[in-house]
């Protein structure tokens, strides 16, 4: 069943002439991880916008086509309603976060929605301990490491139990060890919950082998949309300067010498996985 179908999607923002994004068409299935990929500039942002509605309720420009998830129609349902089915986390977490505590933060959208004190409680609970940030509960926001307040717009967004989670670069204000735990977090909320998962980031080494389906865009159109694997070992994503894992790179350098890689490997993993069997199979 498709969480997301998009019908030739067109916006452009008012006061510019050129459309963010033209003529976008796109499915996705429940349950799906995908990554959205492209330079900056190419239209990323405004599609995941048109997800959760803050186009065309909240900025401002002229939208062609038709966006349904789960099953409505963002132009004619109101923000509040679509938040409790689309989750939505932005590249600076400080941008979610106005509360005192953590605790707070978390439940505020549950209290603004009326839903009884003790599921509450029940929601925060689970939403802290699913980000891995119980321990936190008490603390100011404010006072949080960037890595800990992602999670904390995580556990934000969790807590309403969205169908769909759309992150935006959520590790692009992150040093190496904060944006590899934030991955381990959504691949986590992913495995246990089975939630619909869209995630735009440049990282890509850190979710090639993950995701289900990479989609590409340039220019404000989708240019390519498949199985990881087809997306960043194809030599046609060169010109476009797409991000490719550097064991993508180095397993077709050594292939040109060495013929170790039936399937070019998407991870390390992988890459140590082919190297042992190729190293056993000559010394056997």
């Amino acid at each position: 069943m498709e969480i997301v179908k998009i019908e030739g999607l067109t916006f452009t923002y008012s006061g510019s002439d050129t459309p963010a994004i033209s003529d976008i068409n796109l499915s996705i299935e429940e349950g799906e991880f995908v990554l959205l990929l492209g330079p900056s500039g190419c239209g990323k942002s405004t599609l995941c916008r048109c997800l959760n509605g803050l186009i065309p309720h909240f900025y401002a420009g002229k939208m062609e086509g038709r966006v349904i998830v789960a099953g409505m129609d963002v132009s004619k349902t109101p923000t509040y309603v679509l938040s409790q089915h689309v989750g939505m986390v932005f590249q600076n977490p400080e941008n979610q976060l106005f509360s005192l505590t953590v605790e707070n933060d978390v439940a505020f959208a549950l209290e603004n929605l009326g839903i009884p004190r003790d599921e509450i409680r029940r929601r925060v609970d689970f939403a802290l301990k699913a980000v891995g940030i119980e321990d936190l509960r008490k603390r100011s926001p404010f006072e949080l490491s960037g890595g800990q307040q992602q999670k904390v717009a995580i556990a934000s967004v969790l807590a309403l139990m969205p169908k769909l989670m759309v992150l935006d670069e959520p590790t692009s204000s992150l040093d190496p060890a904060s944006a590899k735990s934030i991955i381990e977090t959504i691949l986590k909320i992913r495995k246990e919950l089975g939630t619909s998962i869209i995630v735009a980031e440049h990282r890509v080494e850190l979710l090639a082998d993950k995701v289900d389906r990479v989609i590409v865009m340039q220019k404000g159109r989708i240019i390519k949309d498949g199985r990881p694997r087809e997306i960043f070992v194809s030599e046609e994503m060169v010109p476009y300067g797409i991000p490719v894992p550097k064991v993508v790179s180095m397993a077709k350098g050594v292939n040109k010498y060495f013929q170790v890689f039936n399937e070019i490997p998407l991870s390390s993993e992988e890459f140590e996985q082919d190297i042992r069997r190729f190293v056993h199979d000559k010394v056997r």
